[in-house]
């Protein structure tokens, strides 16, 4: 999704599904491709990582909307699957499907091992698309376009090493030449070796041995030697004192070596060729291979990044639809950061109403919120899921306007307040029905009443021309623009004054205070010079200032009481469900209880009618009178105790 510029005057991009001249200063304000890096170290292959990094926003709702449920579906993929990671994309692929493409080239190792990496990666990702290939319908295209030709991946990865040479076993000659090879290295230093030993010692250097110079044998010899040895010099030692020789006897082994070789480098281009030859049949279907995994990689990592910043698809509407709804919108850079939860917002426009004015003190987090908006709009034209909860609904925006931050310019000879001006002449003149104006510090940096007037103005010419606009102001002037009809809405982040810390909480309709005496009392200003600018405050000021605080303090009351009746409600939950639990842990020892006596009592019932019956046995075996007496007795005994069980 990477439109390029619109050139025409307004937002002129609303019929062509491409974003207007302005978006991409408003972008760079908005940090736009800080986010988008962000997403794009989530990705396996710097080829993703680069088209990650040139997304830009388009106007057209339909292939926005697709491009985000292709995301979301590879979220449920990547989600349904065991712990999978992309497989890498080997760099060299696109180099060598290119010299793929020529009718008698021949490739190199590590190209040949690329495109077989190119292929198990390609068929890794196919077999996991084809899990899902029922339920997930928008990505068969993606997975049409994958090969799965896993023989070929492992032929090819058997045949190169890591380094790109042609293996051994790559075939029984090349085997065989690479062992003949071995046979007439070992050879030459082995007759070399003898070869030093039969010098003279004169000319032999101590701990002399075979070494390789200019890809030649040769053996270290004293330099007066020279003569008697004979062969050809290759080099010398620093001093000049020693010469590395190739004597004449090498000559003859090495010219044996060189024919070996090149057979070698015969063999080893002939499978290379072979192999060449094998795949270039298959060369589209590689080339689309590599663009799907790419489009892939793209793919899982925006799924990662949706997942990591709990985001959901929003709906998007057509450019100049009136619904705006965000739900739980943050800011991708703070949850980027993982200090810590960050707070979520909600805003939602009613038709009609075309521009919100937030208000509130300095560090209340009115450009964070800016900031998200615009990035919250463009990355979900960019086919990235922002983050925000299910539920939100925008309309696609043909252009986006920002003025955020200190722009003043040097090099142009701009004051802070002539960069703002410059920035608003190009909102006025482009911005128009489908454009997002995104405004910071509406009306400061000059006069307080002229700065008023002058952002009222645009702030009217703004919805007029039917741009949906926010801006953040500490301007008493703007705050009193909200009448029914004006399309302008009072908006605020809330503030706690006892603590005079924000909370970053977005309220709709209604604006809020600056608390810049209540901060400056808080930081020990003296107190005589606050009194005086209390009592020089403008008395409309002063007085929806009172407003605003006592309405502040009515809510933060009627919250206390919400949060205590839900403190009090979740205790009484609590007690139900204990007396439950112990109610049923009561019965269920009661019955346990129960089935132990039961239990015991058949026990003891079995005992005595053993008892009774050993008594019986031993009276009819009795044979004598006094066995007959003593077996009575034992019996009595016997029964008796049975009984008192």
């Amino acid at each position: 999704m990477t439109p390029g510029p619109d050139r025409k005057g307004g937002s002129g991009a609303e019929h062509t599904g491409r974003v207007a001249a302005g978006t991409e200063h408003a972008l760079a304000v908005l940090e736009f491709e800080r986010v988008l890096e962000a997403v794009a170290a989530r990705a396996a292959s710097e080829a993703a990582r680069a088209r990650l990094r040139a997304l830009r926003p388009v106007a057209d709702p339909e292939p926005a909307a697709a491009e985000l449920g292709r995301v979301d579906a590879v979220r449920r993929v990547l989600g349904a699957a065991r712990p999978w990671g992309m497989p890498a994309l080997p760099t060299e692929a696109p180099s060598a499907l290119a010299r793929l493409a020529l009718e008698g080239a021949v490739l190199e190792g590590l190209e040949l091992r690329a495109l077989g990496r190119l292929l198990g990666a390609s068929s890794e990702v196919r077999a996991l698309l084809d899990d899902h290939a029922a339920s997930e319908p928008a990505l068969a295209p993606l997975r049409d376009r994958l090969v799965d030709d896993r023989e070929t991946a492992r032929r090819l990865d058997s045949i190169v090493d890591e380094r790109g040479q042609v293996v051994d076993t790559a075939s029984r000659t090349l085997a065989s030449l690479r062992s003949r090879l071995k046979r007439a290295h070992q050879r030459i230093v082995a007759r070399l070796d003898a070869f030093v030993r039969d010098l003279p010692a004169r000319y032999v250097v101590p701990d002399a041995s075979v070494s390789v110079r200019e890809g030649r044998y040769v053996v270290p010899i004293r330099r007066e030697g020279r003569s008697e040895v004979g062969g050809i010099v290759h080099g010398e030692s620093a001093t000049g004192a020693t010469l590395f020789v190739e004597p004449p006897l090498a000559l003859a082994l090495m010219n044996e070596l060189r024919e070996l070789e090149g057979e070698e480098a015969r063999e080893v281009l002939r499978i290379l060729r072979e192999e060449t030859d094998r795949l270039r049949p298959s060369h589209d279907a590689l080339k689309a291979a590599h663009e799907a995994l790419v489009d892939f990689d793209t793919l899982q990592a925006r799924a990662r990044a949706m997942v990591d910043w709990d985001g959901a698809v929003p709906d998007l509407l057509p450019p100049g639809a009136e619904t705006f709804v965000v739900e739980g919108g943050r800011h991708p850079l703070l949850i980027e950061r993982g200090e810590g939860d960050v707070v979520p917002f909600d805003l939602v426009l009613d038709p009609g109403e075309r521009a919100v004015v937030v208000s509130g003190p300095n560090t209340g987090g009115k450009s964070v919120f800016l900031k998200s908006l615009g990035l919250i709009a463009a990355l979900a034209q960019s086919g990235v899921v922002p983050p925000v909860r299910a539920g939100t609904r925008l309309p696609v925006f043909a252009a986006f306007f920002a003025d955020i931050g200190d722009e003043q310019s040097i090099a142009e000879s701009l004051s802070t307040f002539s960069a703002h001006l410059v920035n608003l002449r190009a909102i006025v003149e482009g911005a128009d029905r489908g454009a997002l104006v995104l405004i910071d510090e509406m009306g400061t940096g000059t006069d307080p009443a002229e700065g008023a007037a002058l952002a009222r103005a645009v702030l009217e010419h703004l919805v007029e021309r039917g741009a949906l606009t926010v801006a953040t102001s500490h301007l008493g002037a703007l705050k009193r623009l909200d009448a029914p009809g004006s399309g302008i809405v009072n908006a605020s982040l809330q503030f706690d004054p006892d603590r005079l810390e924000p909370t970053y909480q977005f309220v709709k309709g209604r604006p809020g205070r600056s608390y810049g005496l209540a901060i400056a009392r808080r930081l020990g200003f003296p107190a005589a010079v606050l009194d005086r600018a209390e009592r020089l405050r403008d008395a409309g000021e002063a007085s929806v200032d009172d407003l605003l605080e006592r309405l502040e303090r009515a809510e933060r009351e009627a919250a206390e009481l919400v949060r205590s009746l839900e403190r009090e409600r979740a205790e009484a939950t609590r007690l139900a469900e204990e007396l439950e639990r112990r109610e049923a842990a009561l019965s269920a020892e009661e019955r346990t209880a129960e089935r132990r006596a039961r239990e015991e009592a058949r026990r003891l019932l079995m005992d005595a009618r053993r008892e009774v019956e050993e008594a019986i046995r031993a009276v009819r075996e009795a044979r004598t009178t006094e066995e007959l007496e003593a077996a009575a007795r034992d019996a009595r005994r016997r029964v008796e105790a049975a009984a008192g069980r």
